[in-house]
């Protein structure tokens, strides 16, 4: 195969993937109406993920007993991550939601510069201020002051912080393939879902009871799907492609979730909201817009 066939492969995986976690919220909610509340709908997929995962992974057993601890504890910090976004999918408004984690490459370059000690080109710190000026003017909207407005829009901005700690650790580390590293996530975001769920709410005994078949299926797909598929195709294909074409792509989401919101669930987003959104989409592009490096050797 040509490595630009592999890069057009890679693209489509990337575009197709965006769109799929754009629609993300809709298998969430699904489980949510027939009777998974808060969080348990979220284990349950993932918790399928894992189970559909582990044959092939534990193939490669000797691949992850190598594997740097440091590294292992990032992939399931990033599953983790996204069980916070997840879950906050059911309590807040879906384009927001999305939004807020969006504003990782706020804390990305924050974590980069601080704790990592990497250098910090001054179109990342453009960057900052864009995010962080989108954060306020989204988050006051409303006339209120600007912070997170229910545990929703909590959990995805802690939701983006913690993926950005957990890219940080995968970038310095981590060498795992796609299918095991996608296992270590599913068991990372199980973990997760667990010791959080039953914060929100008790276990869902009557409504399993109910319509075990359906939540089963429903969960299942959703695991398999978003969890598994999705998930270890897009770590086989960002490794193919330049940072800048993942970033751009991948913002395919905030466009699907904010459109499929507006149409299948009536959430419409205020003037300044859009505004803010169009700041925090702006500040992912530029973080992983190409920077030009100073040479350094002789002219």
């Amino acid at each position: 195969m040509t490595a630009d066939r592999i890069t057009h492969i890679a693209t489509a995986i990337v575009a197709v993937t965006g769109v799929l976690w754009g629609i993300y919220w809709l298998p969430v909610r699904a489980m949510v109406g027939l009777g998974l509340p808060g969080g348990w709908g979220t284990v349950l997929a993932t918790t399928a993920a894992a189970l559909v995962l582990a044959p092939p992974a534990l193939m490669r057993w000797r691949e992850l007993r190598r594997a740097d601890p440091v590294a292992l504890a990032a992939i399931a910090l990033g599953g983790a991550a996204f069980t916070l976004y997840s879950i906050g999918l059911v309590y807040g408004r879906v384009a927001i939601i999305i939004l807020l984690y969006f504003l990782t490459p706020v804390w990305s370059v924050l974590i980069g510069r601080y704790l990592m000690g990497w250098q910090t080109p001054a179109l990342r710190i453009v960057a900052i201020g864009i995010g962080i000026a989108g954060l306020l003017v989204m988050l006051s909207a409303g006339g209120e002051a600007p912070l997170p407005q229910g545990v929703g829009e909590w959990l995805a901005l802690v939701a983006g912080f913690l993926w950005s700690l957990a890219t940080t650790g995968i970038r310095a580390r981590s060498d795992l393939g796609a299918v095991p590293a996608t296992f270590v996530f599913a068991l990372g975001a199980t973990a997760a879902g667990l010791a959080l769920a039953p914060l929100f709410d008790p276990w869902p005994a009557e409504a399993l009871a109910a319509s075990p078949v359906r939540l089963g299926a429903l969960a299942l797909a959703c695991g398999v799907l978003w969890w598994g598929l999705s998930l270890a195709a897009l770590m086989w294909a960002t490794v193919r492609l330049d940072p800048a074409r993942v970033g751009i792509l991948m913002q395919t989401e905030v466009v699907v979730g904010a459109v499929t919101a507006a149409l299948l669930a009536g959430e419409h987003l205020h003037p300044l909201e859009i505004a803010g959104g169009a700041l925090v989409v702006s500040a992912g592009l530029l973080e992983v817009w190409p920077v030009r490096r100073r040479r350094t050797g002789p002219a």
